[in-house]
């Protein structure tokens, strides 16, 4: 069992370690060519009516959950509509390319496919239907003013240009890296665990496909299991190996990542509590959609 969980540790540690570096870097690069400030204008603009748009530009922005709130802020201040906005609250944590990634290495193409089209049209239905419902009535009016820059606004805000314009987004990438390190070694540490030493046969039992209960019990431990994606995917990955059901795989991974306890206490300063009990019943419902739907097709 010792060995089983050093060989997983290793394997996973060096695979997504080089996953995460080079998409990181492929997302500096493109962040350099469509910077924050143009998003907001995308969608403060006539584009900003395309909802899809939205969800594909959430889904490119910084991956650190503390940026979408400085996003937000911004794009309620340049009058974009409320429901491209929750669009991409709803897509940016979720559909980051790290995420992607670590699904296509870990899971396969297919299911990352599968999440992909599941966070995104839950996101896009969710931004149309709380603007007809006029849910723009519960942000808070202090949400409008000029917010003092904080750590996130300025790492990714425009800088002057330089020379080396790749060695600076490479030792953005490598600093990003650092800061997810113990997240990514700490969900690969406890997943090589679980899968060396946690008997197959209480996973299976608790949370194989059979149990109709594990996918919304999944998704609501997922909210306060405040794990990064790079921390849980892996995680997720050695529980799945063990019979946990993909569909509550599934809702366990988007619980986590789209609705973390730091996340739902930050949105507190831009909308009041109908709107993060919305939120958070988005966020559930696409969990147990994505878990129960992925069961059926697959």
């Amino acid at each position: 069992m010792l060995k089983d969980t050093l060989e997983m540790f290793l394997f996973l540690a060096i695979e997504l370690t080089l996953l995460f570096l080079l998409i990181s870097f492929l997302v500096g690069v493109l962040q350099s060519y469509i910077p924050p400030k143009k998003i907001q204008q995308i969608l403060s603009g006539k584009q900003g009516s395309g909802y899809i748009v939205a969800g594909l530009l959430g889904a490119i922005t910084p991956f650190c959950s503390c940026s979408t709130i400085p996003f937000l802020k911004g794009l309620l201040r340049a009058k974009a509509g409320f429901g491209t906005m929750m669009v991409f609250l709803f897509a940016s944590p979720l559909l980051n390319p790290i995420i992607i990634g670590l699904f296509i290495a870990t899971f396969g193409i297919k299911v990352a496919v599968f999440y992909f089209v599941m966070a995104m049209g839950v996101s896009v239905i969710a931004g149309v239907v709380l603007e007809k419902l006029n849910f723009e009535r519960f942000v808070k009016p202090e949400a409008y003013i000029e917010p003092e820059p904080s750590c996130c606004a300025k790492s990714c805000s425009g800088t002057k240009v330089e020379t080396n314009k790749w060695k600076k987004i490479w030792d953005t990438t490598w600093k990003d890296f650092k800061k997810v390190l113990p997240y990514l070694i700490g969900g690969i540490a406890i997943g090589s665990v679980i899968y060396g030493f946690m008997p197959t046969e209480f996973v299976a039992k608790v949370a194989n496909e059979n149990n109709p209960f594990a996918i919304p019990v999944a998704a609501i431990i997922g909210i306060p299991l405040y794990i990064r994606a790079e921390a849980v995917i892996p995680l997720s990955a050695a529980l799945a190996a063990k019979g946990m059901g993909l569909g509550a795989v599934m809702a366990l991974i988007i619980g986590s990542a789209g609705a973390s306890l730091t996340e739902v206490i930050l949105l507190k300063s831009i909308f009041k509590t109908p709107m993060i009990i919305a939120f958070v019943t988005v966020i559930l419902t696409m969990a147990m959609s994505a878990g129960y739907i992925y069961g059926w097709i697959f």
